[in-house]
């Protein structure tokens, strides 16, 4: 017997996607089958779990010689989500599938040993690649087809099983199988961290009580994009705080939800039942996180890490001198370029990151210098020794510094008795949304949406501001304690301020402001 099959699939180096031709061919001779084009050891092992499949489908298999091509040979590929293709492609080839209506369809999915089509990791990355090839049509298992459907303009069918695939594309009754791996456990499948976003809390900033100098600095921070670290002592509200920044970001749009979901999507963290993420991010991460871990990689198919999964949205590093010096130096590239490249053997894989950084420390190691509850027991050295774990190149990329003080027992007395709290997440919101948009006419001739982005040397030329503006600012520089890079920062957030109070320009209210939250006491490594 002599024969021929032909399907495709999406292979994956990053986010980047790539068609792969997936060939087929059958010989007369004894039985062997064969798969070529630098397949790694999970696709490999394809060969068995598409012959187990299509026997235990009640599909024979053909006692024949089985070539199986990937094409671009020079490309690496990696994992199981070739299965679907490569069945379809040896059934062409043998004629248990005998029409070629789907011989230009992409198939994403892996195949259990009873037939059933089990979901992917990464199938929305993998069927924008397909959608930017031209190719409109992609079969995904059942459970992963609300994913592959949020691209426009392709047209997705969700499989369950592989008797299934064969009776549509040969134009004979579909069999209702049961599905092909239950939603419970689906929610279930390993992931590289928490999702995205949890469905069941939505935090809100008026159950914060005080803490008025903080609300502002978020306030700030989400207005013009500028990075955060909060000090203070343990049970301040520093990780309240932090997570209630999502909640007055702005929306994604179509694009940033696109490629957020997408991230997620071969992550792992997908909220269950939600395929496209639509909420800016929140991801946190704990202080034993590698730098694999932070900034992404893996020993086969590099995976995102967390700056990624904290694309458009917010990462929180909570007890920040405790990370390891490399993994929070690893922080510095990303928070510069909005992007992290990966270098392997077969190519460069890329990830987004541009990400809005909170950092929360305690002043000291014991945690009780400040507070009135308890006395420190931290030598003065140990106290800078300890903030100073994180460098002072890290640091400086940080425009807002705030101490957390507890709140007072007045407050807390008054709110434990009902009292008003503060303002809450919506009205915030909605002066941030304001804000950005002002940023957004102000910048609409550059390539940048937000002030934290926009370089001091185009500041200053294109928007100078009036020199008694600056007249703090230029104490400060005098002294010392104010580096040039500082001033341009300082004037970043200056803009961001002088947004949310809607002035053309900043005043010198505004730039004194911008420098109170850069000169705080947390500013221990740069000026």
């Amino acid at each position: 017997m002599t024969g021929f099959g032909r399907a495709w699939c999406i292979g994956l180096l990053g986010l980047r996607g790539t068609p792969i031709e997936v060939e087929a061919h059958a010989a007369g001779g004894l039985p062997k089958f064969t798969l070529i084009g630098l397949p790694d050891s999970v696709l490999n092992e394809a060969r068995d779990r598409v012959r187990a499949a299509a026997l235990n489908s009640g599909i024979d298999w053909p006692q024949a010689v089985l070539t199986v091509s990937l094409s671009p040979a020079w490309i690496r590929k990696q994992g199981s989500g070739f299965d679907v293709a490569i069945a379809y492609a040896v059934l062409r080839a043998t004629g248990a599938i005998s029409q070629c209506a789907l011989d230009d369809a992409v198939f994403l999915a892996e195949l259990g040993l009873d037939g059933r089509v089990r979901p992917i990791r990464g199938v929305l990355p993998c069927v924008v690649a397909a959608a930017r090839s031209g190719l409109n049509r992609v079969f995904v298992a059942d459970a992963n087809a609300e994913e592959a459907a949020q691209v426009a303009g392709i047209k997705v069918t969700g499989l369950r099983s592989l008797r299934q695939l064969v009776a549509l594309a040969n134009g004979r009754e579909v069999p209702a199988d049961p599905p092909g791996l239950p939603a419970v456990e689906l929610a279930t499948l390993p992931a590289d961290g928490p999702p995205a976003v949890d469905p069941g809390f939505e935090p809100d900033l008026s159950e914060v009580v005080g803490q008025y100098e903080a609300r502002r600095a978020l306030e700030l921070s989400a207005a013009g994009g500028h990075h955060l670290f909060l000090c203070g002592t343990p049970g301040a509200g520093k990780t309240m705080l932090a997570k209630r920044l999502p909640g007055i970001l702005p929306p994604l749009d179509t694009q940033a939800a696109l490629e957020v979901s997408a991230i997620h999507s071969l992550s792992g963290t997908l909220p269950p039942h939600r395929p496209l993420i639509t909420r800016p991010p929140f991801c946190t991460v704990h202080h034993s996180a590698t730098v694999a871990a932070m900034v992404g990689g893996g020993s086969g198919q590099p995976r995102p890490g967390a700056v990624s999964r904290a694309h458009r949205g917010v990462l929180f590093l909570d007890e920040m001198p405790e990370f390891s010096r490399g993994a929070l130096d690893a922080l510095r590239e990303p928070i510069e370029c909005g992007e992290v490249a990966i270098a392997r053997t077969s190519g460069i894989a890329r990830f987004p990151a541009q990400f809005l950084l909170v950092g929360a420390a305690n002043p000291c190691p014991c945690g009780r210098a400040g507070s009135a509850l308890a006395s420190c027991t931290c030598a003065p050295r140990q106290r800078i020794a300890y903030l100073a774990r994180i460098s002072g190149p890290l640091l400086d990329r940080i425009d807002l510094r705030v101490d957390v003080t507890p709140v007072g027992p007045g407050e807390l007395l008054d709110a434990a008795a009902g009292g008003q709290g503060g303002e809450c997440t919506a009205a915030v919101a909605q002066r941030v949304a304001l804000a950005r948009e002002r940023a957004v006419r102000r910048l609409a001739d550059t390539p940048w949406n937000c002030n934290a982005q926009v370089p001091g040397q185009v500041l200053r030329n294109q928007w100078p501001l009036a020199v008694d503006a600056l007249v703090t600012a230029e104490r400060a520089l005098r002294a010392g304690t104010l580096s040039a890079r500082g001033l341009d920062r300082v004037i970043r957030v200056a803009w961001t301020v002088a947004d949310l109070a809607g002035l053309d320009r900043p005043d010198r209210a505004a730039v004194d402001t911008a420098l109170g939250f850069r000169l705080g006491s947390v500013s221990l490594a740069s000026g």
